[in-house]
């Protein structure tokens, strides 16, 4: 039987941790040639290293989302070496500052939107010319479940996030004519590396904080890597051919309610 993105090849940003690593390690194990991209070299070497060693095909590529010329080098440079392009996962983000509107600096404001918009603009920018050589494809973006809802916590980060659903339909509607689809998910609180360490911290620790977390969830747990790299694996593989602009939330049912 072969696996689900079997001669496929995909390059994920933000791929050295977290939800990155997981949809790294998935898309590998369901065949697909894998060029993981981070900012951290150490992490993101041992991704691609490990994919190598359990016998996938990976590379690594060091890249900041937040440079063009970075971007446009890795995503050459990876097409070159695995001999096209079939899937981009926009993945790399920050989280920012937890301030409201009226606190927010320039420069934190800029500093987060040059990851988290600009970031995926430069990816999506470089990658459609190979999907469209390629003759379709799939971009799937990483919003967040504040992509679509608001509340009253880290405002530059929601409303970078409410960007990036935007231009999630505004690449499915120009690019469909290409057989390019783009679509988004949008976790809740994942039990990432660095939710872990806030948990950590949490008095009672990770039970009180996945307690608190969940609270308006109608799954009452925390998310974890793999409950979104499936999510990803469905929307970049070809199951959903005919799914584009399309915002799936992977929450538990935090926005159902």
């Amino acid at each position: 039987m072969t696996g689900r993105l079997e001669g496929k090849v995909a390059l994920i940003t933000g791929g050295a941790s977290g939800m990155g690593r997981a949809t790294a390690e998935l898309f590998a194990a369901e065949g697909a040639a894998v060029a993981v991209t981070d900012f951290d070299e150490g992490l993101g070497r041992e991704v691609a290293d490990g994919i190598v060693r359990t016998g996938g095909r990976a590379g690594f590529w060091q890249m900041d989302v937040s440079k063009e010329a970075a971007v446009a080098s890795a995503v050459a440079s990876a097409t070159a070496e695995f001999g096209g392009l079939d899937i981009l996962v926009n993945c790399a983000g920050i989280i920012g500052v937890d301030k409201p509107t009226h606190e927010v600096t320039e420069e934190e404001w800029d500093a987060l939107f040059a990851v988290d918009v600009k970031g995926v603009f430069f990816a999506t920018k470089h990658a459609v010319p190979h999907l469209i050589e390629r003759g379709g494809g799939s971009i799937v973006n990483f919003s967040s479940i504040y992509g679509l809802i608001g509340n009253d916590e880290f405002t530059p980060y929601h409303v970078a996030k409410g960007a990036v659903t935007m231009q999630t339909r505004q690449d499915a509607a120009s690019y469909g004519r290409y057989g390019i689809r783009v679509n988004s998910v949008h976790p809740s609180t994942v039990l990432t590396p660095l939710v872990e360490g806030i948990a950590a911290e949490y008095p009672g620790g990770l039970s009180a904080y996945e307690e608190m977390m969940t609270a308006n969830q109608s799954i009452r747990r925390l998310g974890r890597p793999e409950d979104v790299a499936y999510g990803v694996l469905y929307l970049a593989s070809d199951e959903s051919t005919w799914v584009t602009g399309v915002a799936l939330p992977l929450d538990g049912g935090y926005t159902a309610r």
